[in-house]
């Protein structure tokens, strides 16, 4: 009988742990079914915010930071000075690089403007000397400020902010992503015990580690030949230092395109010491953070290049060689590359929009708009080689101008892909046609402003034959 009411006591006790055990079960469900709800509504709310931020990596970002869809929207363009200092064995810091870099998260449009490390930043070039270049100035204080004040001199742009880049920097940033695959423009070879400076690159596409990248950026010309002539640049490429800085812009848009490869995401931290440690900047983080998200998405292609003009001479008193820029020329050039594209605005899905809603006046409208824009003998056109033949923009001009059309600018920039014939003003659809046509390649594309100075800009690429 005791043995009974213990095994019963035993069992009452099994069956009040179940059901405590169920009890407790049961409550921690409810918990991991409210909190999976909360879940569930917070990332319904994260992914519509990433979805009205443009979706993508990019709405990603910038709805991690705060942004809402009207964030881009006020967005100023970002104007930035770029110098590549090098140190010499003296310890004497050089400017071998002066850009000016814009980007603009609305339109997804940048520039890169070089300026040549000899511009002359003094009053009187008839008196000029080497203490008046521009690459001189960063080097009396080891200070951005007087490089600034001299670059917003010459080209009226109000630039804030500035970014300095050590050659360290840049090997060490090099070597973190892998190295940076380019084409070397030509066989290299130049050699100057006192800067520590040996360069030996062979022409041709190549993987380039840090050090090979800082030997292509820093050559001018090779070692002189037994009659003191030093071998540089082509004409056809761009003498001297119009090449030098030509191959400083499209080595940069190439390590920008190698760096933003989706592999290169987990070195992140590694980058970012590497910046920490060699890069100067006024540029607040919380000002940073603002285009990070809108710059992550943006494509090289979209990148236009200019060098500042004028003429090297050394007709001063000291024999010095300067680089005395061109006012004028100067101010339009400034124009066309971070004004103009300021007012550039992308109507295409707005003119979609209006098509779907208007699709049985489309034909009307079409015809509309055809008798207001300009007619094949008035249309001004501008014709820029990225072909990397420079025989090819004198035979394409030739053609146009053959052909009827008023080609009134030619220009060079970076060799890229694909031919695109930019309607900038109210050229009509059926010249368009006409112009794609001849050329036998092209994407049309549609971006009107009417500070510019041409109705169609035609960009040559690779593909065309």
């Amino acid at each position: 009988m005791k043995k009974d009411n213990k095994n019963k006591r035993i069992d009452n006790k099994v069956k009040n742990s179940k059901n405590k055990k169920n009890r407790k079960t049961k409550r921690w469900k409810k918990v991991l079914l409210v909190i999976f709800l909360i879940l569930l509504i917070a990332g319904g709310v994260f992914a519509y915010k990433v979805y009205k931020n443009g979706g993508g990596v990019s709405g990603m970002l910038a709805t991690m930071v705060g942004h809402d869809e009207n964030t881009k929207k006020n967005l100023p363009e970002l104007k930035v000075l770029l110098l590549g200092i090098s140190t010499d064995q003296a310890g004497v810091e050089l400017t071998d690089t002066i850009m000016v870099a814009s980007y603009n998260p609305k339109t997804q449009k940048a520039s890169l403007l070089s300026i040549p490390r000899d511009t002359y930043t003094g009053n009187y070039p008839s008196k000029a000397t080497a203490y008046e270049k521009i690459n001189a100035l960063y080097g009396r204080k080891s200070r951005p400020d007087e490089t600034l004040e001299a670059v917003n001199e010459i080209t009226g742009l109000g630039i804030e902010y500035y970014v300095v880049i050590r050659t360290e920097a840049l090997i060490e940033l090099v070597d973190a992503i892998g190295g940076v695959t380019f084409y070397v423009p030509k066989d290299m070879n130049y050699d100057d015990p006192t800067q520590d400076l040996h360069i030996h690159l062979e022409e041709g596409e190549q993987l380039l580690d840090g050090d090979k990248a800082e030997q292509l950026l820093r050559y001018r010309h090779d070692n002189p030949d037994k009659y003191g002539n030093m071998e540089t640049y082509s004409d056809e490429y761009g003498n001297n230092d119009t090449g030098r800085m030509r191959t400083q812009r499209e080595f940069i848009m190439a390590a920008i395109k190698q760096t933003a490869k989706p592999e290169n995401i987990f070195k992140i931290g590694e980058i970012l010491d590497v910046a920490e440690r060699n890069v100067q900047t006024n540029i607040d983080f919380n000002v940073a953070k603002d285009y990070i998200p809108y710059i992550v998405e943006f494509n090289t292609e979209n990148i236009i290049t200019g060098t500042l003009p004028g003429e090297n001479t050394n007709k001063n008193s000291s024999g010095t060689w300067v680089f005395i820029y061109d006012e004028d020329e100067t101010e339009k050039l400034v124009q066309e590359m971070f004004y103009d594209r300021d007012l550039e605005q992308e109507t295409t899905e707005n003119e979609e929009n209006s098509t779907n809603n208007t699709t049985n006046n489309t034909n009307t409208a079409n015809n509309t708009t055809s008798t207001n824009k300009v007619s094949k003998s008035d249309i001004k056109l501008e014709v820029v080689n990225g072909t990397g033949q420079s025989s090819t923009l004198q035979k394409v001009v030739d053609e146009l101008e053959d052909s009827g059309y008023n080609v009134t600018r030619t220009g060079t920039t970076n060799t890229t892909s694909k031919t695109i014939i930019i309607n900038k003003k109210n050229a009509s659809d059926t010249l368009l046609d006409n112009i794609q046509l001849m050329l036998g390649v092209g994407t049309i594309q549609n971006s009107q402003s009417n500070s510019s100075k041409v109705d169609v800009t035609i960009i040559l690429g690779k593909d065309y034959q």
